[in-house]
């Protein structure tokens, strides 16, 4: 009987270790998925900030509507400048500059070129695809307006917040700014309670510090950050 009652009590401490065990390893692969999606939702803001920038290059202005800035990613050019020969200190010191240079080059006048000494001097742009340019060559641009993993939940993919606008400087400059962001809850989210007490935990300690509860590139406010992500 004594025996029997060891191995019984052998058994149920295993069972416990096992469970510990279990209970820690469970906890350990839960932290690593948060991981792994916030590092996934920043991947795609940094893939949509090198759009906005590409948009403003063109268009003087970020764009506030995801269809538009598809369109502008899939049928967009970029400018590519390829250099040939650099500017000597003598002829900088001359006032020749790489704009004045290059339109004395394009103007094609031989003696005057010959006169500058930019007989190997060229600045040629040619236009290459945007989407090619930017994003690896299996990337699916239609995906880019959606949050990693925010259809964990209930199977529907949400949007991130996009937002372009002007705003006045303190020392009265008009400028356009953007603002592209997903809150916590929309890619720290699952079908279990572990989730929805993550999400809430990180934004009362992100409102607790005045912070925005989730991750985003830009400021669309005053406080204007040349399109950092408030992580960087």
């Amino acid at each position: 009987m004594k025996k029997l009652i060891n191995v019984v009590l052998g058994i149920a401490a295993l069972a416990m270790l096992f469970i510990c065990y279990r209970s820690i390893a469970d906890q350990q692969d839960f932290e690593a998925e948060v991981k792994q999606r916030e590092i996934d939702v920043k991947a795609r803001l940094i893939e949509i900030r090198k759009a906005q920038e590409a948009y403003k290059e063109q268009h003087g202005e970020y764009c506030g509507n995801w269809d538009s800035l598809i369109v502008f990613i899939k049928e967009g050019k970029l400018p590519i400048v390829v250099k040939q020969g650099v500017l000597t200190e003598e002829q900088m010191e001359k006032g020749l500059t790489e704009s004045k240079a290059a339109a004395i080059v394009n103007r094609g006048n031989a003696a005057e070129i010959a006169a500058n000494g930019l007989q190997e001097f060229r600045r040629d742009t040619t236009w290459v695809s945007l989407v090619d340019s930017l994003y690896p060559a299996d990337y699916n641009v239609d995906d880019i307006r959606y949050i990693p993993n925010s259809d964990a939940k209930d199977g529907e993919k949400k949007e991130f917040d996009l937002i372009a606008v002007w705003i006045k400087t303190k020392s009265d400059a008009i400028i356009p700014v953007m603002e592209c962001g997903a809150e916590v809850e929309t890619y720290i989210c699952g079908d279990n309670k572990l989730w929805s007490r993550e999400a809430a935990n990180f934004r009362e300690i992100a409102e607790g510090m005045g912070n925005y509860p989730g991750l985003k590139i830009g400021e669309a406010g005053l406080n204007w950050n040349n399109n950092a992500g408030n992580w960087e």
